[in-house]
């Protein structure tokens, strides 16, 4: 309990603006593995093939890059928590549109993929402009324990609901009509979360422009990085209810699939976020990547039940474990670039989206493409070796971005590196202390 009582202390220690957003996002972590694991089965079960679950994915990230487009057009005229929270909204209601109707629609499509756009356009720039390169790792810390519970508890309570729909005949008898009551029950939890983002501060962005080509060499760096994830997020997302939909279970086999585990990851993700250091990034990345590669070896060479357990045993570690070191990496990046270029953060967010998107587009196109030349079992059997193959390049661009930043530091001078940093201090009987920390 004293643990605990310290780790509760530490939460409060934070601004009130990293609070607001720590409990939003912890709220809409609930959602998260509805919209990224059941969605995909649902596609799956009402389709009955493996493209069209990767073609409905391939059209999202299409969409996403204009979202991001329209969002900088209205950021610094709307509020960005305002924008975070439609996006939130619009995830529900893309869903509850889905599981209506029951096959892709365009109209769905376009929701899906606007309401993707907007919220990692705002949720990036929101975490980037109230936490600092000392709290970032804390901060993801957090955020990913509380995802990882969720991606452990939420698919368990939905995959056992709809195995129960069929099995004991509640929520209309059928798995589809679950799904419909998931999707209600989803949008429920995103007012929730949208009406707690609604009541923090936050920094608006100046209206700028935000559409450039040319940029400093530590971006181009980055960007390379942002491809080279790009190149496996399609398989991630997917994957796993392809294969567990194919080769193990159904939906209740999935929920438990995911569960069993977690709550271990859970744990050491979260002590990595609490005790790990800024310098550590690089090897936390590298053993997620590692972690993505043999899972995915072991799903090729098996290509069973058993093959399965080992791929998503491996990848609910790696993919947190990529998330954490990612993004600081990211912000740290734009930190540097922003402030030599002069140039607003959302541009680079904005162009980041690019980036991700070049890597998406490459490989659900090569897994598309050994559908149509080869099969389904080939492609879901070879391409996720493949590209894990492609992501392991990824280690040597972190060391080259890490090269460049302390270049960029050093071009920035000491008044960058040991700059004040403005810091929100709630005091009692008061209502905001601005104070300042080295």
């Amino acid at each position: 309990m004293n643990r605990l009582r310290r780790e509760v202390a530490v939460f409060f220690a934070c601004s009130r603006s990293v609070q607001v957003l720590l409990a939003a996002n912890m709220i809409y972590g609930l959602v998260l593995p509805v919209i990224e694991i059941f969605v995909a089965a649902f596609v799956m079960r009402n389709s009955h093939a493996v493209g069209k679950v990767v073609t409905y994915q391939l059209s999202v990230y299409v969409a996403t890059p204009v979202a991001f487009f329209l969002n900088g057009i209205h950021l610094g005229r709307v509020g960005v928590k305002h924008l975070y929270a439609a996006s939130m909204l619009l995830s529900g209601v893309s869903m509850i549109m889905l599981m209506r109707t029951g096959i892709l629609t365009p109209l769905g499509i376009a929701a899906s993929g606007l309401a993707t756009g907007l919220f990692w356009a705002n949720r990036g720039f929101l975490a980037l402009a109230t936490t600092d390169d000392s709290n970032r790792n804390y901060y993801y810390g957090v955020e990913t324990f509380t995802a990882t519970l969720a991606a452990v508890v939420v698919p368990a309570m939905v995959g056992w609901f709809i195995g129960g729909a069929t099995l004991y005949g509640w929520a209309g008898g059928t798995a589809n009509h679950a799904y419909r009551c998931i999707a209600i029950a989803v949008l429920f939890l995103t007012f929730l979360s949208a009406g707690l983002l609604e009541r923090g501060i936050f920094r608006n962005p100046p209206h700028t422009s935000f559409v450039f080509f040319r940029f400093h060499p530590l971006w181009r760096k980055m960007l390379q990085l942002a491809a080279l994830k790009g190149l496996a997020q399609g398989y991630i997302l997917t994957a796993p209810a392809m294969l567990i939909m194919l080769l193990v279970g159904r939906e209740a086999t999935l929920g438990l699939v995911q569960a069993i585990g977690g709550v271990f990851c859970a744990c050491v993700l979260y002590t990595v976020g609490r005790m790990s250091a800024p310098h550590h990034r690089r090897i936390i990345f590298a053993a997620g990547l590692v972690l993505f590669f043999l899972g995915a070896v072991a799903n090729a060479l098996f290509f069973d039940a058993a093959g399965v357990l080992v791929f998503v045993g491996c990848l609910l570690l790696a993919k947190p474990l990529l998330d954490l070191a990612y993004n600081p990496i990211e912000f740290e990046v734009v930190d540097v670039v922003s402030r030599l270029e002069k140039r607003s953060e959302y541009e680079y967010f904005f162009n980041h989206e690019f980036g991700l998107f070049a890597g998406r587009f490459l490989g659900c196109a090569l897994f598309l493409a050994i559908v149509q030349w080869g099969s389904a079992v080939a492609a879901l059997k070879y391409a996720l070796p493949i590209v894990a193959l492609f992501q392991l390049f990824s280690i040597r661009v972190v060391g080259n971005i890490s090269r460049g930043h302390k270049i960029a530091d050093a071009a920035l001078g000491p008044d960058f590196t040991d700059r004040p940093k403005t810091l929100e201090i709630n005091v009692p009987g008061l209502t905001k202390v601005e104070g300042t920390r080295r």
